[in-house]
């Protein structure tokens, strides 16, 4: 294995064995982004979502799927023009990558509950290790609204990346806890984002969020109606679940001791909404 590679491994946490494919996913996931921006790709679109949140904000939890948004919407743009960029620089550092497009008409309820036509997705992974697998979606007629930000990253070079500003990935992460149908396969990594936005004083931009639900699900709502509904999600849902969801992710359990229905309503109440 190349010398950058690993130490990037080992720097990742300092209980390595434990966490080894938590950390895997995201170094691979950092090399990605390199090769993205060795190819220009943030010229062109942005970072967001959950990985986003971990890999540049230090949220201390692990994920696992990479989002994109195009700048404006293009519905002609391929991102398949950036993999040979993204492949060469896993090759530099001594690993071979494949990736595939996803054929969507074979996806289950679950996963396509949150993916638009324009919407096109590919698996990053070893050739080596078939099982890990990395989801690569780029929605290239996204919901606009939002601000972008340059983030840089030290590993396996310094490179800069494009990514939603905090509000607006407050708001995407809005958008998916309260509208995800998942009925009994509640994601808790949607639980754990809200909390840790609370916690950090982020404010919403409803502005953002309102597009989404607008293109997304066809509602015309005010943030008054939006409470409501996230009041009543986070009042209803079976807290247990979300636990075990967000409990394969995360270093520290203890953190989830005070979660209950109760208390993520008082989270809800906290919420500030950016002017």
């Amino acid at each position: 294995m190349n010398d950058i590679f690993e130490r990037m491994l080992t720097e990742h946490h300092s209980n390595f064995d434990e966490h080894h494919r938590n950390a895997l996913y995201e170094v691979t996931q950092q090399i990605a982004l390199s090769g993205l921006y060795r190819g220009g790709f943030f010229d062109k679109a942005a970072f967001y979502g959950g990985t986003c949140l971990r890999i540049i904000h230090g949220l201390n939890r692990y994920s696992e799927d990479m989002d994109f948004s195009l700048l404006n919407k293009d519905e002609s743009f391929s991102i398949e023009d950036y993999f040979p960029a993204i492949i060469t620089e896993f090759k530099a550092l001594g690993r071979d990558i494949t990736i595939t497009k996803k054929d969507k008409r074979n996806f289950g309820k679950v996963e396509s509950a949150f993916l638009k036509d324009t919407t096109e997705v590919y698996d990053l992974s070893f050739q080596t290790e078939k099982s890990l697998k990395i989801k690569i979606e780029v929605d290239t007629m996204p919901p606009l609204k939002f601000e972008t930000e340059q983030k840089l990253l030290l590993q396996p070079f310094a490179f800069m990346v494009r990514c939603f500003t905090l509000p607006d990935l407050f708001a995407g992460k809005m958008h998916a806890l309260v509208f995800r149908n998942w009925k009994n396969r509640i994601k808790g990594r949607d639980w754990y984002d809200f909390d840790w936005y609370i916690r950090n004083g982020v404010e919403l931009d409803f502005s953002h969020l309102h597009e989404r639900i607008r293109e997304f699900n066809g509602a015309d709502m005010s943030y008054e109606q939006f409470i409501i509904l996230l009041k009543e999600k986070l009042s209803t849902a079976n807290i247990d679940l979300v636990k075990a969801d967000v409990g394969t992710f995360i270093l520290d359990h203890r953190e989830l001791e005070i979660w209950s229905n109760d208390y993520f309503l008082m989270l809800a109440d906290k919420i500030k909404v950016k002017k």
